[in-house]
């Protein structure tokens, strides 16, 4: 869903960005997005509450343990991932708060953490300020009208880290349940491609570089 990033400065990154979109084929260039958008879709009430009701809950994004091994385990996770992470986003502090909200809100929405970073390295190569050409906004490049449906209605928030990715979860979570628990159709929704291959592959291919298992 991006592929025009307007934070990137200089016409040579703009013209790759642009190069990108107009050739979707073109894996060549790492972390560039193929550009896309979620269509909107007339919501029910009652799923509208719910979606809304998930968006409004602002605990913050830290993961709480009901016993020292799982919190061990987790400690394990943020370490690797914080690796692996480091050449996209060096400052340590930036990255490890990136992190924890992550794993937060994609456990909270009943996804991976490794989906969920695989879909942000597609969707917008880790850029918090990235837009797309059809105005799609930051890390899970959410498009506006969702902050009207089920938010409060300002864009701008979607550039505010937890929000973005709080809009990014409930969103997929709400295509899952709709394609009844298909990640590969669900995710085509998601991209505004729902039938067609590139997207869901380019994710799943993504999401490999993030899976981690305890040892």
């Amino acid at each position: 869903m991006s592929g025009l990033f307007t934070a990137a400065p200089g016409i040579t990154r703009r013209r790759l960005a642009l190069s990108a979109v107009a050739m979707p084929c073109a894996g060549l260039l790492p972390d560039v997005a193929h550009a896309g958008r979620q269509a909107e879709e007339p919501l029910a009430d009652s799923v509208r509450s719910v979606l809304s009701a998930a968006i409004a809950n602002n605990a913050p994004p830290k993961p709480t343990f009901d016993n020292v091994q799982d919190r061990i385990v987790y400690l394990r996770w943020l370490g690797e991932m914080s690796n692996r992470l480091k050449k996209r986003k060096s400052e340590n502090v930036t990255r490890i708060e990136f992190l924890e909200t992550v794993y937060y809100e994609s456990k909270r929405a009943g996804l991976e953490p490794a989906l969920l970073l695989g879909l942000i390295q597609v969707e917008s190569g880790f850029r918090k300020y990235a837009i797309s050409i059809a105005g799609a906004r930051g890390y899970t490049q959410v498009m506006p009208f969702w902050t009207r449906l089920i938010g409060d209605g300002e864009p701008a928030r979607l550039f505010h880290m937890q929000t973005n990715l709080r809009f990014g979860c409930v969103i997929l979570r709400h295509y899952l349940d709709r394609e009844r628990g298909d990640m590969y159709m669900a995710l085509g929704r998601y991209n505004g491609s729902r039938g067609k291959p590139q997207y869901p592959n380019l994710v799943f291919g993504a999401r490999k570089a993030w899976e981690w298992k305890p040892a």
